[in-house]
């Protein structure tokens, strides 16, 4: 499969590439510069990770997934929530480190290693026979081994990918892990010996030096579609997301936030984004991203208003208010309770209350119990 960019596939580009930069350099230059750019930054990891799931043809509501990252569902928490919830940690750790370090060797181990490591929770319950459940559960010892275990073979996958990164010769992995996962799966219906993940991920990462000769905007809808086309990860669909607003922030395109890819890319038509036309796809990528810089301008505007708004209900208070942290607190979240608010503020539910009043800031529920509150 092709790759490269040729003279005429960029002149034909070159509009969307045009308006995709602009609007990407407009979002960074407002989020850099608003009072509003951090609580505008913490509300995208929410809206992107319930998008990363919608574009997958999955339903995760954001309230529930705010509910369930304050440790507070309302109830169970479903597969695809828990799928949500892992890409909004890993959208924070990205943010949280350098630039380039999500798409070096190690970076890319590491989220793919974390990636993984939800499933393998899940799938390690479930493989347990019942004499081993009884056994774990009168060994105070098990837990403790099983996440010393799960650590060292961490250590292991990325001393193995340093060294092969570096030249040298890496032994292969033991397969007693997939064996045992064979073994229980003798019809393949979970697990395909001839996907080989680690070579795919290495075809992908190829691309890399092709893309940084590129323009930003081009070069992460590149990496993008060769991540729909190549699958690396067959479960882990919504990580090449991620990794394009990686390459917009470590090119410097956009370094006052992490880019929200699929909040635009939901706007875009499937008969687009999944065409065999390279060309197609990669607009409609680029559309994306223009789409997602407007909506992004869109919620700057509306959150610089409500803050406005709600700063004019505590002028004039005592320096050691909680009210200004209250504020940031709900600029921040698509949604609060008391509850979330009563911990963030260290104050109980009542007083909590109190201060969602004195800001006056509009309930979205609309009932007596579970009540939320949030910017709309």
């Amino acid at each position: 499969m092709r790759y490269d960019i040729d003279a005429a596939t960029l002149q034909t580009l070159l509009p969307a590439i045009a308006a995709a930069e602009d609007a990407l350099a407009r979002l960074d230059e407002r989020v850099a510069r608003s009072p509003v750019g951090r609580g505008f930054a913490e509300r995208n990891h929410f809206f992107d990770a319930a998008g990363a799931l919608w574009v997958a043809g999955e339903l995760v509501h954001v309230e529930d997934l705010v509910l369930h990252d304050a440790h507070m569902d309302s109830r169970a928490p479903s597969h695809e929530l828990t799928i949500a919830h892992s890409v909004l940690r890993i959208r924070r750790r990205i943010e949280t480190a350098d630039p380039a370090w999500p798409l070096s060797p190690v970076g890319l181990g590491l989220l793919t290693a974390n990636a993984l490591k939800e499933e393998g929770r899940a799938q390690e319950g479930a493989n347990l026979a019942p004499m081993e459940r009884d056994g774990d559960a009168r060994d105070d010892d098990a837990p403790l081994a099983a996440e010393i275990a799960e650590l060292d073979a961490l250590l292991a996958r990325s001393q193995r990918l340093l060294d092969r990164h570096a030249g040298k010769l890496v032994a292969d992995e033991p397969s007693t892990e997939a064996t045992a996962r064979y073994d229980d799966d003798p019809l393949g219906l979970f697990s395909d010996d001839e996907w080989n993940e680690e070579e795919r991920l290495q075809e992908w990462r190829g691309l890399i030096p092709l893309a940084d000769q590129l323009p930003p905007s081009l070069a992460a809808a590149l990496l993008f579609d060769a991540w729909e086309r190549i699958e690396p990860l067959r479960r882990q669909h919504w990580l090449g997301g991620l990794l394009a607003a990686s390459s917009l922030r470590a090119r410097g395109k956009l370094a006052s936030h992490l880019f929200s890819f699929h909040a635009g890319l939901k706007q875009i038509r499937h008969e687009r984004r999944r065409s065999r036309d390279r060309i197609t796809r990669l607009q409609a990528f680029l559309d994306a991203m223009r789409e997602s810089a407007a909506t992004g301008l869109k919620e700057i505007d509306r959150l610089t208003l409500a803050r406005a708004q709600m700063e004019l209900r505590f002028r004039g208070r005592r320096s050691n208010s909680s009210l200004p942290r209250l504020v940031d607190f709900i600029l921040s979240r698509p949604m609060v309770s008391a509850a979330m608010v009563a911990r963030e503020l260290g104050v109980t539910q009542r007083g909590a209350l109190n201060l969602i009043n004195e800001i006056g800031i509009r309930e979205i529920t609309g009932r007596g119990r579970f009540r939320a509150w949030g910017i709309i």
